[in-house]
């Protein structure tokens, strides 16, 4: 008998006596034993569930067990332990769909990823928004910030150290007068800088920062303008040369401008609305309308849910990227798609996978979510499991996939000369997705 014959022997024997020490102790030195058979087509699950052996299944099944697997009769690790009476060893089986395939994925981060967008800098201050003295005064103060908008563009600067970098023209009250007292220009609050308010506890200590709209030209109001500075016009990639602090501020900011020029009507009637709540909700302002009863989400300013997930193939070593004709030359990303009232996000991730790939997928994971102010989205990123891989992709919605090994990624996150496509901007939750899956660290 080979070596390799008698540990398999030694493997399936721990499995018929349900020595889950010695299965664990196997199984560090050669998960092959997983798919190896004996006898008849026997696996070590399929014994743990001919003995009734609970624990011993669970240890099996927690390092990837495929369930599905039959033996030369056709049967299953449940189908055997269903005809032996070991109905628990059943139960544990059927609660365990596609096991081995959750294995697959990554484990996630007990921290937050710094990803662009999300960070920040702001106490928002909510309860404030209905205070209208207390706003006032903030907009009053020479200490705080306006920052400008111009059809949904804001007002920016060329970076001093980097000129690839662009910053926010953070404005002060004295150069905003005439646009605040404006009728056309529209105003919200977001929040209060928190390393400000950390260091005094005093109201009158904290630095309020305000969004302002305009339809008309706003540069001809403005006083002291900066000869340097600009409005940016192209959404992206503009915004995703501002700092991680610069970006964070635009994604509240310009989100909350697309509502209102999205909704100055009542959706509900189509009367005109006012603006409350330092521009955080529009109010109907004709008697009678249903949405002045109750709590209604036409209300208030909205958020699109999308899912951005990362599919990786089941042999675990291939991750299926595409792409869209508005890409830029040999880019791939993740597939991404809205979700659908009354869906999950697992749902939606299934769906929108099998509508633009015609892959099918398994198991869904969570990892991490990203505001993206285009308007006004946020990006849910997950990682899944596919459990078929031929692709049949919707020429709607994309034009190409494809599955891409590690090191195909791996190559082109460091940029080799060998990489065989792009990857999308560092900026996008898209690169931490696929960072992430590589065990690169997601900061990088």
């Amino acid at each position: 008998m080979s070596v390799r014959d008698e540990l398999l022997q030694r493997f399936l024997d721990a499995a018929s006596r349900g020595d889950e020490e010695a299965l664990s102790l196997m199984l560090s030195q050669s998960r092959e034993l997983l798919v190896q058979r004996g006898e008849q087509g026997w696996s070590a699950l399929m014994l743990t569930a001919r003995n009734g052996h609970y624990d011993a299944a669970r240890v099996l099944l927690s390092n990837g067990c495929d369930t599905s697997v039959t033996n030369r009769s056709g049967q299953t690790a449940r189908d055997v332990a269903l005809f032996w009476g070991h109905r628990h060893i059943a139960r544990l089986l059927t609660s365990s769909p596609g096991h081995h395939l959750r294995q697959l994925l990554p484990s996630t981060d007990t921290e937050e990823p710094d990803i662009h967008f999300n960070r920040e800098i702001l106490d928002r201050m909510s309860d404030r928004r209905s205070d209208g003295e207390w706003l006032a005064s903030r907009r009053a103060s020479p200490e705080t910030v306006f920052l400008l908008f111009h059809a949904l563009s804001p007002l920016v600067r060329s970076g001093a150290e980097r000129e690839e970098q662009i910053k926010l023209c953070k404005l002060r009250s004295a150069a905003v007068q005439e646009l605040l007292t404006s009728s056309r220009t529209l105003e919200v609050f977001l929040g209060v800088d928190k390393q400000q308010q950390q260091q005094d506890d005093d109201d009158d200590g904290m630095v309020a920062w305000f969004a302002l709209s305009t339809e008309d030209d706003p540069t001809q109001l403005l006083k002291d303008k900066d000869p340097s500075s600009f409005f940016l016009q192209e959404a992206m990639p503009g915004l995703l040369r501002l700092s991680d602090d610069d970006a964070g501020v635009v994604a509240q900011a310009r989100s909350v401008l697309a509502w209102h020029s999205r909704y100055r009507f009542c959706p509900t009637c189509g009367g005109d609305t006012k603006v409350e709540e330092a521009g955080y909700k529009r109010t109907c302002l004709r008697a009678g309308c249903r949405s002045l009863q109750g709590v209604h989400n036409t209300c208030y300013p909205r958020v699109d849910p999308v899912v951005i997930m990362l599919v990786l193939h089941p042999d675990g070593k291939q991750c299926m990227l595409g792409r869209k004709k508005i890409f830029p030359p040999g880019m791939f990303s993740c597939l991404a798609g809205f979700v659908e009232p009354g869906e999950t996000l697992e749902a939606a991730v299934r769906r929108e996978v099998q509508e633009e790939s015609g892959v099918q997928v398994g198991p869904v994971q969570y990892l991490s979510s990203q505001a993206w102010p285009m308007p006004s989205c946020l990006m849910i990123g997950c990682h899944c499991v596919a459990v078929t891989t031929d692709i049949k992709v919707d020429q709607n919605e994309i034009e190409e996939a494809r599955w891409f090994t590690r090191q195909q990624v791996m190559d082109a996150l460091v940029k080799d000369k060998r990489a065989v496509f792009i990857m999308p901007p560092r900026q996008a939750i898209a690169h931490y997705l696929l960072k992430h899956w590589i065990g690169c660290n997601a900061n990088l």
